[in-house]
């Protein structure tokens, strides 16, 4: 070690006090950006500017209204949804919903504009006028008017007439936290004044805006929940294997204002906290501790060896200072490497956390042995125990080596070989578990009457006013025909059915006329004719643009993963490729798509991440080891095992979603951890101690061992934490992280000695 560290080390031990005054000026300037850390709630905020289906999506919202929406679902316990009873309710709640802030638009079977022929006039009005007054023949003749309507069939009314839904659309300022705010908090308002005021139905909110508001409501929930279990299991374990009570609240010290400063820098940088990067605090807490478990341990280690408090903790610091220093770098890089993400929450992730590994690496190295000075410490023979332990392992592995070597290689090849089983399937529904409101709102809106899983396809004509031409109505009719006998469809909206719907009631009503226009000018006579006679608010300005030359249809999908969403998108473009001109075709836009393909996207923005942060850590290790043939040796048990665990994962579950594309860069930094340390251990043995490669491998164990295995455990613990989150794509980061931990400490344990004895026959000096 170099003499400024040495004289680093002794600095700290002398002037204790100034090294904790100077590391909470830093931690306070930090933390003063707390007051600007906020919340994000908009579900746009995981897509990037340069998401080509975020650019569609928008494009859809510029040509026709927001699709934005509140969705009310109602279902009565006994009876038809279009009772008197629950009529009334639905008009209570119609009106109500025009309170909302930012909506633009209700739609329910009580304001549905229906129309009928009075000689040449066309009366246009809503369905229901007085829904405090239906009678129960009126009820009948209401169930009968919306379920011969294709537009409502299905969409706002049951096909068995149980359930039926108020659809509030909306155009809030965009990425507006008291915006969404103010709208969920009126549309529950609504909702539970219907409960109060009409008991007896089950009445639920789901919607784009619910899902925006529950994006905000998982991350609050990760931060107030996730973290202070996290901070409680640390402080248990270090308590229990250390038995230090000082030392174990001055690692929480540590770690805490790490997390917490991390969070502060955030608010400096205006990055918000979204449920991936609410994450942060917990995966901060979790590599914190292990730079405070290596110093202390080897404390501790020097204490039972008879070496004074100060001595020993110069000794520690001394020791680790290099490679805490060169973890601390390895993970830094993995996480920020998130940065190459598509999804910019996970970019505020790596963001967030490689500046809270930073700052766990400064207060490490400052604050935490200058608070160890001040403290009470004392030697235990735990620790001494446990290098006893790690030694008789090591002499068991190198004892074994070849069978070690055979069944570590063997057990790589085969998990690696399992991973061609995983495809991505991403469901946006389902990253929330049913603890949340909406997942078991949505979960059971989908199961009685719709999801909302839905694409907006906006069709050109070719045009100005082309609408009305019979090939192009024609031509939107057999593509909504088409679209409804697709196994993944719930509903079809088309304007096409509007007109039919209008020359219907034009013709007296009579059935048989429920076709599309023979001529052009009829048909644009019949869409003026109705659209002088919708009030504000209802016009047809969510299905036609401006200039009538394109419409949008509106179709409503099962909750789909990303291999049907990819089948049925290519099975619609050979359809419109077959069946009209080139103008008509065009991808579908909307919420599903965005999320469907959101894995797959990222997995390929992260693969080049990985690599740089791959080709980074081994540049560094080179360096730190100062050895072409270590650093080598090194690859191995760093590569293999988040393919392990993927593989190991892929065994049971072929599925994987947008979580996959985070899990080799979070962890790769980690998993260097054990494999520095033993290295570099091992090379001092080696070139400074002149050992053999067998005696230089069980010191390497005896001294760092424990340190290992207590921090491996501490980060699975954190890991295992985080897989406790409500928001299904931290669950399963935390879950596969923690896979990878275990399979890296495994290898490290048990492949990395064997590697070493066969394939470092020379010297290390010689490299």
């Amino acid at each position: 070690m170099s003499n400024f560290v040495r004289a680093y080390c002794r600095h700290v031990v002398a002037h204790p006090w100034m090294h904790i005054i100077g590391s909470l000026l830093i931690c306070m300037v930090a933390l003063a950006g707390l007051p600007r850390l906020g919340f994000t709630n908009d579900y746009r905020y995981f897509f990037s500017a340069q998401n080509p289906y975020l650019q569609a999506f928008d494009e859809i919202e510029k040509t026709y209204s927001s699709p934005d929406t509140i969705l009310f679902v109602i279902q009565p316990e006994t009876g038809k949804a279009t009772q008197p009873r629950t009529v009334e309710m639905i008009g209570q709640i119609t009106r109500e919903a025009w309170q909302i802030p930012f909506s633009v638009r209700v739609d329910s079977l009580t304001n549905f504009q229906n129309t009928r022929a009075d000689g040449d006039d066309l009366i246009v009005g809503d369905l229901v006028p007085s829904p405090e007054t239906v009678t129960p023949a009126e009820s009948d003749h209401i169930e009968q008017t919306i379920l011969r309507e294709p537009i409502l069939a299905g969409r706002l009314l049951a096909l068995d007439g149980r359930t039926t839904a108020v659809l509030v659309s909306l155009r809030p300022p965009r990425d507006d936290s008291a915006a969404t705010n103010s709208i969920i908090k009126k549309a529950r308002e609504i909702r539970d004044m219907a409960r109060a005021s009409f008991p007896g139905h089950k009445i639920e909110l789901t919607g784009s805006q619910v899902l925006s508001d529950t994006f905000s409501e998982a991350a609050q929930r990760d931060v107030q929940i996730l973290t202070p279990t996290m901070f409680a299991v640390i402080a248990l374990i270090l308590m229990l294997i250390t038995r230090q009570v000082f030392a174990t609240l001055a690692a929480m010290l540590v770690i805490g204002l790490s997390a917490m400063t991390a969070l502060g820098a955030a608010g400096w940088f205006g990055i918000p906290l979204s449920p991936p990067a609410s994450g942060a605090p917990t995966i901060i807490l979790t590599v914190a501790v292990a730079d405070s478990v290596h110093i202390l341990i080897n404390i501790l280690v020097a204490l039972g060896k008879g070496k004074s408090k100060e001595d020993a903790i110069v000794e520690s610091l001394d020791v680790n200072a290099s490679p805490v220093f060169l973890t601390s770098l390895t993970t830094a890089i993995g996480l920020f490497s998130l940065n190459f993400s598509d999804a910019p929450p996970y970019r505020d992730l790596g963001t967030i956390a490689g500046f809270g590994t930073i700052f766990a690496w400064i207060l490490s190295m400052s604050l935490f042995p200058a608070v160890l000075r001040l403290v009470p410490l004392h030697p235990t023979d735990i620790i001494g125990r446990q290098s006893l332990l790690m030694q008789k392992i090591s002499i068991y592995v190198t004892q074994r080596a070849r069978f070690f070597l055979i069944a570590g290689l063997a057990l790589v090849v085969f998990a690696t070989a399992q991973l061609s089983r995983l495809h991505f399937n991403d469901r946006f529904v389902e990253y929330f578990d049913e603890s949340i409101d909406f997942r078991r709102a949505t979960d059971w809106a989908a199961e009685n009457l719709t999801g909302i899983y839905l694409l907006n396809f906006s069709i050109k004509s070719g045009e100005v006013g082309g609408i009305s031409d019979p090939d192009y109505l024609n031509y939107l009719d057999n593509f909504a025909a088409w679209m409804r006998q697709q196994p993944e469809v719930r509903h079809v909206l088309t304007f096409s059915d509007v007109v039919k719907r209008i020359n219907r009631s034009m013709n007296g009503d009579q059935e048989s006329f429920y076709t599309l226009p023979a001529d052009r000018d009829l048909a644009a006579q019949y869409l003026l004719l109705y659209e002088m006679s919708l009030p504000y608010g209802l016009d047809l300005n969510d299905q036609i643009n401006i200039d009538k030359s394109a419409t949008r249809v509106i179709v409503t999908l099962d909750t789909i993963g990303t291999l049907e969403m990819k089948s049925l998108r290519s099975r619609t473009h050979d359809w419109m490729e077959a069946n009209g001109p080139t103008e008509r075709i065009t991808d579908p836009a909307g919420q599903a798509v965005m999320f469907s393909y959101i894995g797959e996207r990222n997995f390929i923005a992260m693969s080049q991440g990985t690599l740089y942060a791959f080709l980074l850590i081994s540049f560094c290790l080179f360096l730190a080891l100062r050895s072409v043939r270590l650093g080598l040796i090194s690859l191995l048990p760093n590569i293999a095992p988040p393919a392990v665990a993927m593989g190991l994962f892929a065994i049971f579950r072929d599925e994987i979603g947008l979580w996959a594309s985070f899990v080799t860069a979070t962890a790769i930094g980690l998993i260097v951890d054990a494999t520095v340390h033993i290295l570099s251990k091992y090379k001092l043995a080696r070139t400074e101690q002149n050992l053999d490669i067998t005696e230089a491998i069980h010191y390497s164990f005896t001294t760092v061992g424990t340190a290992l295995w207590i921090s491996s455990l501490i980060l699975m613990a954190g890991f295992l934490v985080l897989s406790m989150s409500p928001f299904f794509i931290n669950a399963m980061l935390g879950l596969i992280v923690s896979i990878t931990i275990i399979a890296a400490l495994a290898l490290d344990f048990l492949l990395l000695p064997p590697l070493l004895m066969y394939l470092d026959k020379k010297s290390t000096t010689s490299s």
